[in-house]
C-alpha cells in the first residue's frame, strides 16, 4: 500500500515527518511517497529508504500557514500539499497524510480528490479518549457554519467512523447541546434533533460537554465551531493539568516519592491523553483518504498518522460512507444497491453499513 506525506508540512517539518515516515514504513511495511523539496527531504534521510519503502517526490513549493487556503492550493500547484493529494487522484496513493495548514489540506482534497456524491461537507473527525475508550467528535473544524441536514450527514459518516475504526457495532451518537432535554439547545441543535431521532443511527438525543470524557456516548455531533472550541479546550485542559502537576512534584518531596511509586501508571495515564498516540484527524466525506495532523505533530504522531490512514484504507471507510452516501438526506444507513468497487478496481460484495468486519484482504 502506498501512502502519500506532505514532507513540508507542520512545526517541525521536514526532520520530524521524515523520522516518522521512515518508522511507519519500518513498522507496518508500507510504502511511503515524501512529498517535498528533494534535497531537504534526502538530507534529512541520510541515504535511509528502509529497504526501497520509501520515495521521494520532488516539491518546489510550500503552502505557509498564514496563506489563504483556497488560494494558495489553485496557486501553487506544485506545492507539496497539493501534490500529495493529487497521488491519491490519480491512484498512485491510497491515502495522503499532511501536518501542514488545516485549510490547505481540505482545500487541496476538495479540488484534488473530490466530495463523495451525497455529501454536503466533509468534516473533521477527532477521536478523543474518554473512560471507557474513546470518543468520536466531529465536526472538529472543517464547517464553523453549518444546516441541520449537514449536521445529519456528519453523524452518519462518525458512525461508520466507529464502526470501521474503532470496532464498535453499534455506536451510541450524540447532539452536543447545553443539555440533555429535547427542548434544549439553539436553533441549528433544534432542527437537527428530530432529524437524528428519525434517522437509522443509535442515537441516544442531546449530550453535554462532560459526556464526550465519561464515555457515555460514541459519537458527538456538533458544527466545526463548537467542536473545535471543544478540541482546543481539551488540548489547553491536559496541557495546564500536566503542568500545575509537575509544579506540585517539584516543591514537595512526599510528592516526588509516590510519583516514583506510581510511575508506571502516570506513563501510563500521559499516553491515553497524548494526542501522538491517535496521529491525526480523517476528513470524512472526500473521495479518498486523507488526514489531517496537528501542527506540532513529531515522529510518533507521523508515524501513527500513517497507521491511522493505513487502517482507513484496510477497512474500506471511504466505500463504506460512499455506499451509504445516497441516503445520506434521509437519514438512512442502507448501502448502495450497486456494487462497489474499491480503489484498484476489483469488485466487492457485502453490507458495509451493518457493522461487521469489512477487512477483505
Amino acid at each position: 500500500m502506498r501512502i502519500a506525506v506532505d514532507a513540508m508540512g507542520g512545526d517541525y517539518a521536514p526532520g520530524e515527518i521524515i523520522k516518522g515516515s521512515l518508522a511507519a514504513a519500518r513498522e507496518y511495511g508500507l510504502k511511503i511517497i515524501l512529498v517535498g523539496n528533494e534535497e531537504q527531504v534526502r538530507a534529512g534521510m541520510n541515504g535511509d529508504n528502509c529497504h526501497g519503502l520509501v520515495d521521494v517526490l520532488h516539491a518546489p513549493e510550500v503552502i505557509e500557514m498564514g496563506e489563504p487556503p483556497a488560494v494558495a492550493v489553485r496557486r501553487k500547484q506544485n506545492s507539496s500539499i497539493v501534490m500529495a493529494a493529487k497521488l491519491v487522484k490519480e491512484g498512485s496513493a491510497r491515502a495522503f497524510v499532511s501536518a501542514g495548514s488545516t485549510g490547505a489540506a481540505m482545500a487541496a482534497a476538495l479540488l484534488q480528490v473530490g466530495r463523495i456524491k451525497g455529501v454536503d461537507r466533509p468534516a473533521i473527525a477527532s477521536v478523543l479518549p474518554n473512560e471507557k475508550g474513546f470518543t468520536v467528535l466531529l465536526d472538529a473544524g472543517a464547517n464553523v457554519d453549518c444546516k441541520p441536514h449537514q449536521l445529519l450527514q456528519f453523524g452518519l459518516m462518525g458512525y461508520l467512523y466507529a464502526q470501521k475504526i474503532l470496532a464498535i457495532s453499534a455506536p451510541k451518537v450524540g447532539l452536543l447541546s447545553v443539555g440533555e432535554e429535547e427542548t434544549k439547545g439553539n436553533e441549528l441543535t433544534l432542527s437537527v434533533f428530530p432529524l437524528l431521532k428519525n434517522s437509522d443511527l443509535n442515537f441516544i438525543g442531546n449530550v453535554e460537554g462532560r459526556d464526550i470524557f465519561q464515555g457515555t456516548v460514541d459519537v458527538v455531533v456538533c458544527d466545526g465551531f463548537v467542536g473545535n472550541i471543544v478540541l482546543k479546550t481539551g488540548e489547553g485542559m491536559i496541557a495546564a493539568l500536566f503542568k500545575m502537576f509537575k509544579e506540585e512534584i517539584a516543591r514537595n518531596w512526599l510528592a516526588r516519592m509516590g510519583t516514583v511509586v506510581a510511575l508506571y501508571a502516570l506513563r501510563n495515564f500521559r499516553r491515553r491523553l497524548d494526542y501522538a498516540e491517535y496521529g491525526g484527524a480523517p476528513l470524512l466525506g472526500v473521495n479518498g483518504v486523507a488526514i489531517i495532523c496537528h501542527g506540532s505533530s513529531k515522529e510518533k504522531a507521523i508515524k501513527n498518522a500513517i497507521r491511522l490512514a493505513s487502517e482507513s484504507v484496510e477497512n474500506r471507510l471511504v466505500e463504506a460512507i460512499r455506499n451509504c452516501a445516497e441516503n445520506f438526506k434521509t437519514g438512512g444507513l442502507e448501502t448502495s444497491s450497486e456494487q462497489g468497487f474499491n480503489e484498484r478496481g476489483d469488485s466487492w460484495n457485502g453490507n458495509l453499513c451493518a457493522g461487521g468486519s469489512a477487512d477483505q484482504r
